[in-house]
């Protein structure tokens, strides 16, 4: 068969990269996926990995790639590179890092007495913004390096997120996406522009402007991969790299979510759930929508912070037979716990989780911590699965329903994408959970699917998105809520759930003022 105008897609994840090649059905030609260390931690709380290795793993899976399918590599037309977000990395004027990058969940924090001040102190506190505004102030990387390595900063010539770093390596220009800005960095999200110094996030973040990349739309072409890239990456040279987002906003898109009345939830490292918005609308006061892979379009989000990390958690702690069966049989360990629940009720015969593991963003508070009630002597390690899967439906329930009051729109239907949508027994009790159809895509790889959708777009394969979701974008399974699994969760989680935090929020602080974590 022959084909044509491949687009190359590269996805920089917390826990692997992808290299993946699409043709412009949307199917998956090739893929390597690489295997990263996600970070390494000098103290506790701290998140680092040097940023040359991000660009080697990079070269490697590319090169691989290339080896694999050496055919493909002439139909490549168009190259794009999608990232996980908020991991930051210092640059001097040579291109060279300064400092290990600073990953997405590091958590130390800066001092906040720089600001607020005076009036604007007084008027924060009047509309109650004053401790969501220092907790910015302190969880903002470039906050912390200029209190602690200001040597560095005076040094650094440029500050990135890793997308531009990346991008930096392969055009050799220090460009990035308006879609790939999500940190603590003077952004004007609704403008979707670094924002003026006026401007109170230039205060919380002062970043000087020329430390910071020229800013493109996303399908705009950022440039062309360089000679020296393409010796490294076996990329061809000359092609163009064209304007993506970050990994959450391209997994939307590849998921085929574009109307408001449609839910995006993530189930990956990080779990979602995201709404695509054509007015800026912040479902969290202060805490604004991020920007979408379409252009002048917003992404309403709440986070849970760790998400499908506690399954990897639950495997590292709890999971050692599934993890010997899986060396032997090859079937991966999350199957195998899909088949260690199918036989555990729904509710987890009232083993209630909340999944806090690593506070959120905003609510709950930074004094949050990770919950589990209701054990008797019935309970067995299945049960803490399956209510770990339950809790984070449960959390993003809470905060789907937030998104629906402040946008004034009902949701009829939910994509999940990410690792957790591979599981039958997660999708089933998110239906179940949410009263909704929940449907999962025809392939798993949404993220790099979003990224070569923003490509297509960039070499006008298609004239309106629309165009290119309905060719690209496919969806798979469709799983319905089963009525009295439904009305179980419903008393569970209006009874049981939603007071949790509330109940336990004064003892939370207990734990923290007794032992001082989380700092």
């Amino acid at each position: 068969m022959e084909l044509s105008n491949i687009i190359l897609s590269i996805d920089v994840g917390t826990q692997s990269i992808r290299t993946v090649l699409f043709d412009l059905k949307g199917s998956i030609l090739e893929i390597i996926k690489t295997e990263i260390d996600p970070y390494y931690s000098d103290k506790p709380g701290w998140a680092e990995q040097d940023p040359e290795y991000f660009w080697e793993k990079l070269s490697e899976s590319t090169q691989l790639l290339f080896n694999t399918a050496p055919f493909l590599k002439s139909q490549i037309t168009a190259v794009t590179l999608t990232t996980q977000r908020g991991t930051l990395i210092n640059i001097d004027q040579e291109g060279k890092p300064l400092r290990p990058a600073m990953i997405w969940l590091d958590q130390r924090q800066a001092e906040a007495s720089h600001f607020p001040k005076g009036l604007t102190k007084m008027s924060l506190s009047i509309i109650k913004l004053k401790e969501s505004v220092v907790q910015s102030v302190k969880n903002a990387e470039c906050n912390w390096i200029r209190q602690n390595q200001p040597e560095i900063w005076k040094k650094t010539d440029k500050f990135l997120f890793l997308s531009g770093y990346l991008t930096y390596k392969l055009i050799d220009k220090f460009h990035d996406s308006v879609a790939n800005i999500v940190g603590y960095v003077p952004f004007d999200y609704k403008k979707q522009q670094w924002a003026k110094e006026k401007n109170i996030v230039s205060k919380m973040f002062p970043i000087e402007r020329e430390k910071l990349p020229l800013l493109f739309k996303p399908s705009e072409i950022l440039g062309n991969i360089t000679h020296e890239a393409s010796l490294l990456t076996g990329i061809p040279e000359g092609l163009p790299l064209i304007a993506a987002a970050a990994d959450k906003a391209s997994e939307v898109l590849g998921s085929g979510v574009i109307s408001p009345d449609v839910a995006c939830l993530s189930y990956g490292t990080t779990a979602t759930v995201q709404t695509v918005q054509k007015n800026y609308v912040e479902v969290l006061n202060f805490l604004p929508p991020y920007p979408g892979a379409i252009f002048n379009t917003y992404h309403t989000e709440i986070m849970i912070y760790r998400g499908f990390w506690m399954i990897n958690w639950f495997k590292k702690q709890f999971g050692h037979r599934e993890k010997r069966i899986s060396k032997k049989t090859g079937i991966p360990p999350e199957q195998l716990f899909d088949d260690m629940i199918k036989d555990i009720p729904p509710g987890s015969m009232g083993l209630t989780l909340q999944p806090y593991w690593s506070p959120g963003v905003r609510k709950p508070g930074t004094e949050a911590k990770g919950a589990i009630i209701g054990f008797g002597d019935v309970h067995t390690r299945a049960h803490i699965y399956r209510a770990i899967l339950e809790g984070l439906a449960y959390a993003l329930k809470e905060g789907l329903q937030r998104t629906e009051k402040k946008t004034h729109t009902n949701i009829q239907k939910i994509i999940v994408s990410g690792g957790g949508s591979q599981s039958e027994m997660a999708m089933q009790l998110t239906a179940d959970i949410f009263d909704l159809p929940v449907v999962r895509p025809s392939i798993y790889e949404t993220s790099a699917l979003g990224a070569a959708i923003n490509a297509a777009m960039g070499m006008h394969y298609f004239d309106t998105y629309e165009q290119a979701i309905d060719a690209m974008c496919h969806a798979g399974k469709t799983f319905y809520p089963i009525p009295e699994n439904r009305d179980l969760y419903n008393k569970l989680y209006h009874r049981i759930y939603k007071k949790m935090y509330g109940r336990l929020e004064r003892l939370y602080h207990e734990i923290r003022d007794i032992t001082g974590y989380p700092e």
